[in-house]
């Protein structure tokens, strides 16, 4: 049990709290529930449509019980949400759907689960005069400005044209028949309507936008502990690959830059956010690390580099082959270039900096992923398969 002379940036003594978590069940869900119970004394109603990576917390027998209740719970279509959410002081809403896969072939869903399906959440929060922290995605971002600049420019290394600022970069879209724009486009209809309930109505809140969130339980296994069919992220599809011996895909030639952060570091900044409400309310917080940055190949290659250490086993001798976007994620996808978090404003507001290097988090979740679903991925492998 956390200590009670816990304080939070100012010195002030922390109260415990009672936060509704929407999507507790998933990943950042999950570890952020362990972090609550394990650090402090707040009590989560955890509301999810499943559970499985949250069950070892809902035991009988652990240090904390009865301050963790799980809800099963559709907020699309379930009454008892505006109820729970009046039983909090804080809701922190993390449901969405944010497989890229997804935002092709189901725009329609992806639309209505990440605005439609959080307007309830956001009204309940505002009329009860509830605190939200939203997570939003780097996707409201789109594109950068110097993706438009000409190959050869020089301006492209200049930071001002690729560094992503919450007050200040723009939020630039492809065309509308790229659908896979329909997940940042709800995303960022839905940050406005929140800003705009804290301008209007002075309803309290935080809106996060992670940058590639990593570790272990992470999306998905397909076949394994997900749909056999369906992509899941980038770092979820090429330690499948790993696990399955198979080469990993490189969409357009792997060109993308991203940034990874350690979900570990990362929840350290959402605690943060939750104990240090007069500094957090009001703001947009880019979560991310800008040091861990690779091109989407750099990553594959050094994926394959960590995943032979962890397993023992040789790396493929062909690790990597090109496909199209088409090829991989049907008509209709439009990549985004680069995505460097500008970290301003949550270092003046709460302090914090991300710690874990690319290497060391690769090497963790790696290290997870095998030693989860090796042996699972070679049973199904190993079945014959019916012509």
């Amino acid at each position: 049990m956390a200590s009670a002379t816990r304080v939070d940036l100012d010195g002030n003594p922390i109260k415990p709290i009672t936060i509704c978590m929407i999507g507790a069940g998933g990943f950042i869900g999950s570890h952020l529930c362990e972090k609550i119970m394990s650090e402090t004394p707040h009590k989560v109603l955890a509301l999810d449509v499943y559970n499985d990576k949250i069950k070892h917390l809902l035991e009988p027998d652990v240090a904390w019980a009865g301050r963790i209740q799980f809800h099963r719970l559709n907020i699309k279509n379930d009454s008892r949400l505006e109820g729970l959410i009046k039983m909090a002081d804080l809701t922190i809403n993390l449901a969405a759907i944010c497989t890229p896969a997804d935002y092709n072939t189901r725009p329609l869903d992806t639309i209505y689960s990440n605005f439609i399906d959080a307007l309830p959440v956001v009204k309940y929060c505002s009329e009860n005069n509830k605190r939200l922290i939203h997570f939003s995605t780097c996707e409201v971002y789109g594109k950068t400005i110097g993706s438009f600049l000409p190959k050869d420019s020089p301006l492209r290394q200049d930071p001002a044209y690729y560094v992503l600022k919450e007050d200040a970069s723009p939020c630039i879209f492809g065309p509308i028949e790229k659908q896979r724009w329909s997940y940042a486009c709800a995303k960022q209809l839905i940050e406005r309507l929140i800003y705009a309930e804290g301008a209007e109505n002075g309803m309290e809140f935080t809106i996060v936008r992670p940058f590639n969130w990593i570790g272990p339980r992470m999306d998905f296994i397909p076949g394994v502990d997900g749909p056999s069919e369906g992509v899941p992220r980038v770092l979820a599809c090429f330690s499948n690959n790993l696990l399955r011996g198979e080469p990993l895909k490189l969409v357009d030639g792997g060109q993308s830059q991203r940034t990874f952060i350690y979900i570990k570091d990362a929840i350290e900044a959402v605690l943060l956010m939750i104990e240090n409400p007069s500094r957090a309310n009001g703001h947009i917080f880019n979560v991310g690390n800008p040091n861990n940055e690779v091109t989407v190949r750099q990553l594959a290659e050094l994926m394959t580099q960590v995943y032979s250490k962890v397993s023992g086993e040789p790396p493929l001798e062909v690790p990597t082959v090109d496909v199209s976007s088409k090829e991989f994620y049907g008509e209709g996808y439009d990549d985004s270039d680069k995505r460097i978090p500008d970290m301003t404003i949550i270092n003046r507001q709460l302090g914090w900096n991300p710690k874990t290097s690319l290497f060391d988090l690769l090497e963790s979740t790696l290290t997870y992923q095998h030693r989860t679903y090796a042996e699972a991925i070679k049973k199904i492998t190993a079945k014959p398969v019916a012509s």
